[in-house]
């Protein structure tokens, strides 16, 4: 039976993954913030699966919050098979304008967290020969995007980080999974303050539950770049044949509110 750690597991894609974990009769350890939302799931996923769900209330985006994580899956003698990096947020507007405070804690969860995170568990998957680590970037990744330029950086962090440290487990038994999923029915867009995007606005969403059960499929087989969508993938591969001052340009306008 394997147990996966999932971070930002309260709602949108990273509870929809616990769902199908739990669905295949796999054991869960369950990160947020919100303990209570965590305490309420962990009751439903007992009961319906008759699995074990272990949960830790924690800001992730603290200093050394998934050092605290690790050492308590330790303490408690749970052994992580999956590790799924998904807690991530992000914030709209131009940065001369947008709040510094807001984007230091998104650095440090969208980044130095899930770095982290992946650091301490990956250790011990390559002493054992054997774990599956997914990382949640974003078609974000593939692009500079203006009004959201702290975000976007920080999915290309998260992918060309997981791509460089999948291809240096290659060999160990162990993959590291990159999930680009492009705009979401997640609550994402609320908290981003976005939902008057032409990114968003009036558009038809892929549901969390279809990313997830995406992504979770793409971290079995151990893909290494798995993008959500035909759509998706074209615009994120297309920008590899475009002037890079075009893709900026094309981004802001897919970005800027809707008229």
């Amino acid at each position: 039976m394997t147990t996966a750690l999932i971070t930002g597991a309260s709602n949108g894609i990273g509870l929809e993954l616990a769902k199908i974990h739990a669905s295949k009769g796999g054991n869960l350890v369950l990160v947020a913030r919100n303990k209570s939302k965590l305490d309420e799931l962990k009751k439903e996923l007992e009961n319906q699966y008759k699995v074990s769900v272990y949960v830790i209330g924690k800001d992730l985006s603290a200093f050394n919050s998934a050092q605290e994580v690790y050492d308590e899956t330790n303490k408690q003698n749970i052994k992580i098979d999956y590790l799924i990096n998904n807690a991530g947020f992000g914030d709209f507007g131009m940065f001369v304008e947008t709040d510094w405070n807001k984007e230091l804690q998104m650095i440090n969860l969208n980044i130095t967290t899930l770095t982290q995170f992946t650091k301490l568990y990956l250790q011990d998957m390559v002493k054992r020969r054997s774990g599956k680590i997914m990382n949640v970037a974003s078609t974000a990744a593939f692009q500079p995007g203006p009004i959201m330029a702290v975000y976007f950086a920080t999915k290309a962090y998260v992918l060309s980080f997981s791509e460089a440290v999948n291809n240096e487990v290659s060999d160990k038994g162990v993959t590291v999974t990159t999930l680009c999923p492009g705009a979401t029915e997640s609550g994402f867009q609320a908290a981003a303050a976005m939902e008057e995007s032409n990114l968003v606005k009036g558009r038809k969403l892929p549901t969390s539950k279809d990313v997830a059960e995406y992504g979770y499929a793409a971290m079995l087989k151990g893909k290494t770049v798995a993008i959500h969508g035909l759509m998706n993938w074209i615009l994120a591969n297309s920008v590899r044949f475009t002037p890079r001052a075009l893709v900026v340009k094309i981004t802001r306008k897919i970005q800027d509110k809707a008229k």
